[in-house]
């Protein structure tokens, strides 16, 4: 079967604009309910809320190339980029690169899209690695693009992209499309169309050595934010990888065709999820805040250690609750001390306990905030 940059109507994708129409119109409504949302948190808490989804996101689309991120070096180089008061903890080339990246996208998403900026993107993403031949500009080895798996001697080729002869063109093309389709352009396309060709067309492309799913995201993210007038801030890249192989199954099938209307529906979908991911979020963090201004000075330090460490797991908390042993692990203290503390903080309602013995476990208390 020829890919999809090798038929003849290439990049001209087809598909059913009418089925979309219902996805367009709930992620202009969830657009309006996020920024809502985000109006509920108090200013001097807003930048710290940009903080977390920003970090998140630099985690995730980097997980989903196999790279684990130190999530609190993502968030000090956040800080740092931001202008914010930096803190003490030390970063590392790898998440200063994807926080630059993120910082750079948050802050331009309505700046035209140009070859300088994705190159620009290259660099703070890979100017780490010394394997590399070409950085900070588009691939041009000889031998062919290609994803494969499987065994070095028996490989499975899921996609070849065009030679490297053919990228500038391409690109050029690319740039071309991405800037006329935008709000208020010559050929305006509604939002999640837009991203979902544009993502699509660039993986077709695979214009860099390494690092294009990630841009490939980025550009998804801005073209979103540029249809919305805002950051979208939505957690893209963490429902991808949540859906990782879906998400390779659905590139590698429509890098084979033009026809691209189911492309856009699971595109269409996973924004949505994202968007309702985010919105959650957000309801967290202002039930966190809330939190802690009910229990100011009632914490210790143990205490104080432990409750911090089960907001870092997030709204979904620890898998299975808090139990003794992992409040052992946290604060280091002594079984009958923790014991006390875990009763303390269930009777000021910090936490609530569910099971018995063995099976007793301990979940955050909150007072869900209302978002919409």
């Amino acid at each position: 079967m020829p890919w999809n940059w090798t038929l003849p109507d290439w990049p001209n994708f087809r598909y059913d604009a009418s089925v979309l129409e219902a996805f367009e119109q709930k992620f202009l409504l969830s657009s309006g309910e996020i920024v809502g949302a985000v109006h509920h948190v108090s200013q001097p808490d807003r930048e710290q809320l940009r903080i977390e989804l920003l970090s998140e996101e630099a985690m995730q689309t980097s997980a989903i190339e196999g790279e684990i991120l130190d999530r609190l070096s993502v968030q000090s180089s956040l800080r740092r980029h931001m202008g914010l008061d930096p803190d003490s903890y030390p970063t590392k080339p790898r998440e200063q690169g994807v926080a630059e990246m993120m910082v750079d996208l948050y802050s331009g998403f309505a700046d035209s899209l140009d070859h300088e900026t994705l190159f620009r993107w290259h660099r703070m993403l890979l100017s780490h690695d010394p394997r590399l031949e070409t950085i900070g500009e588009y691939r041009r080895h000889a031998e062919a693009m290609q994803i494969v798996s499987g065994r070095l001697d028996r490989p499975t080729i899921h996609f070849e992209a065009p030679p490297s002869v053919q990228v500038a063109p391409e690109m050029e093309r690319y740039v071309e499309w991405f800037n006329k389709t935008g709000p208020g352009c010559a050929t305006p396309l509604p939002a999640l169309t837009r991203a979902g060709l544009g993502h699509l067309y660039f993986e077709s492309i695979h214009p860099f050595e390494d690092g294009n799913g990630r841009l490939g995201r980025a550009l998804a993210e801005k073209s979103l934010a540029q249809n919305i007038g805002q950051p979208s801030l939505i957690a893209l890249a963490f429902t991808i990888e949540k859906e990782r192989k879906a998400y390779y199954d659905q590139l590698e099938f429509h890098q084979k065709t033009l026809d691209v209307t189911e492309w856009l529906i699971w595109f269409a979908e996973i924004v949505l999820t994202a968007q309702q991911v985010t919105l959650d979020r957000v309801g967290f963090f202002i039930s966190k805040a809330h939190f802690y201004d009910r229990h100011r000075g009632q914490l210790n330090e143990r205490q104080d250690k432990a409750i911090a460490r089960m907001f870092r797991e997030g709204p979904t908390g620890f898998k299975g609750g808090l139990s003794a042993e992992n409040y052992l692990k946290i604060t280091g203290t002594s079984r009958a001390t923790a014991t006390r503390d875990l009763q303390d903080l269930v009777e000021k309602d910090a936490l609530k306990r569910t099971g018995e013995r063995r099976h007793t476990r301990y979940w955050l208390h909150l007072n869900q905030a209302t978002t919409a």
